[in-house]
């Protein structure tokens, strides 16, 4: 079995327009699929990925309750698992929580490049307090985007003064704990009881960066991801492959840690 924990759609309509755009400030780069429910199911039964966590982004407070409509007309899906979000400028970030948990939403994805927000500033305290209230799980990207490099609002430092924030909420640190930022996630989140996911690695990532960062994190807390549509479950499975990890930290990695966070 394989679960993605990392992946991305749209609807249709909106598709169309972001993935062109969003190619484009990644640098060009090639999607794999075309970002909806309906192209990316069969990437996942050609590549071998049983389900799949979409992250949805609320980009602006006006768009939040949007983005969460269609995260949960997921929620009954058997192979996709939404994930809603909220907006730090909007007004209802708080009630909007409550709603995703008692619609059936497991976690919500907060993307501080794309939101406008460092993730240790005081203003999200609240929204972060009340995720650990409603025990939902969490996912940061975390470290640098490619196409908006700078500041980076998430490093692994940033991200490692609020963990405290969550109670015994998970908390997930995308992209091996920080995107290009792997010496900082040695640094300051090993030992910290942080998880992370592997998404957009594949030729990223230097290997002996990643094994040292699976074994400072823990198998237990690492989670396959791809970044879908940004690379492929293929790719980012035979890199996982390539780590000479065990066995059993293979499958951890590949479908018993998720399974254990989202409890199915």
């Amino acid at each position: 079995m394989v679960i993605d924990f990392h992946t991305h759609i749209f609807p249709e309509r909106i598709a169309e327009k972001a993935l062109p755009h969003l190619a484009k400030v990644a640098g060009g780069v090639m999607p794999c699929g075309k970002a909806t429910a309906e192209s990316m199911l069969p990437v996942m039964d050609e590549q071998g990925v049983d389900k799949a966590v979409i992250l949805n982004i609320a980009t602006n407070p006006h768009q939040q309750k949007s983005v969460n409509d269609f995260a949960i007309s997921f929620v009954s899906d058997g192979r996709i698992i939404p994930f809603g979000s909220v907006h730090p400028d909007s007004e209802d970030a708080l009630s909007e929580l409550e709603r995703l948990k008692q619609a059936g939403i497991k976690g919500v994805k907060l993307h501080p490049d794309y939101q406008q927000f460092f993730v240790d500033e005081d203003r999200m305290f609240p929204i972060y307090e009340k995720i650990a209230e409603l025990g939902l799980i969490t996912v940061f990207h975390s470290g640098v985007d490619i196409g908006y490099p700078d500041p980076v609002h998430c490093t692994p430092e940033k991200l490692s003064r609020i963990l405290a924030r969550f109670g015994n909420a998970p908390v997930i640190a995308a992209h091996l704990g920080g995107y290009l930022m792997y010496e900082q996630t040695l640094e300051y989140l090993s030992g910290s009881g942080i998880y992370i996911d592997t998404s957009f690695s594949y030729g990223t990532v230097p290997p002996d960066y990643a094994k040292k960062i699976v074994s400072s994190i823990g198998e237990d807390r690492v989670l396959f991801g791809t970044d879908m549509p940004w690379s492929s479950p293929v790719n980012e499975l035979n890199y996982i492959d390539s780590l000479e990890l065990s066995d059993e930290a293979l499958k951890k990695i590949k479908y018993l840690n998720a399974q254990k966070l989202l409890k199915i």
